[in-house]
């Protein structure tokens, strides 16, 4: 016999707004990937020379990690918890990138020190989804 666990509205509100976000990402990265010369036209030069100097593993690793929050997020909506590792995916990706973009590349001395701010954004969201997704392990939600 097998009893199922209907979650409150709250949780498809969170789903549905954590679809959104990673969608938002998916964008960027798109953006990013085919409108490498609009982008460039708009940046200063000191700008540029980051941009240009992304190595390919670190826009992997953005891909990866804006296509598995988002596959996270449609899990949720389906009820699934392989959501969970998903977002642990999506976060360890994003870290990964995060670490070339702000410690290893200029992108802080050429964009300001206003380049934090995403990615403290992204890391609390991202664990966040991970304990949002654990809980609905938990309370059986999550199938």
């Amino acid at each position: 016999m097998t009893t199922t666990v209907k979650p409150p509205i709250w949780f498809w509100l969170v789903s549905g707004i954590a679809l959104l976000w990673n969608l938002s990402g998916v964008f960027n990265y798109l953006n990013q990937a085919f409108n490498q010369q609009a982008i460039l036209e708009s940046i200063n030069q000191a700008q540029r020379e980051v941009f240009e100097g992304i190595p390919a593993w670190a826009t992997a690793a953005f891909a990866l990690a804006v296509f598995s929050g988002t596959i996270g997020s449609i899990g949720l909506l389906l009820l699934k918890k392989w959501a969970k590792p998903l977002f642990i995916i999506s976060l360890v990706t994003a870290v990964a990138q995060f670490i070339h973009w702000l410690f290893v590349s200029n992108a802080v001395e050429a964009f300001g020190p206003s380049t934090y701010t995403m990615p403290i954004i992204v890391v609390i969201i991202g664990l966040y989804l991970i304990f949002f997704s654990k809980m609905g392990i938990q309370k059986g939600w999550l199938r």
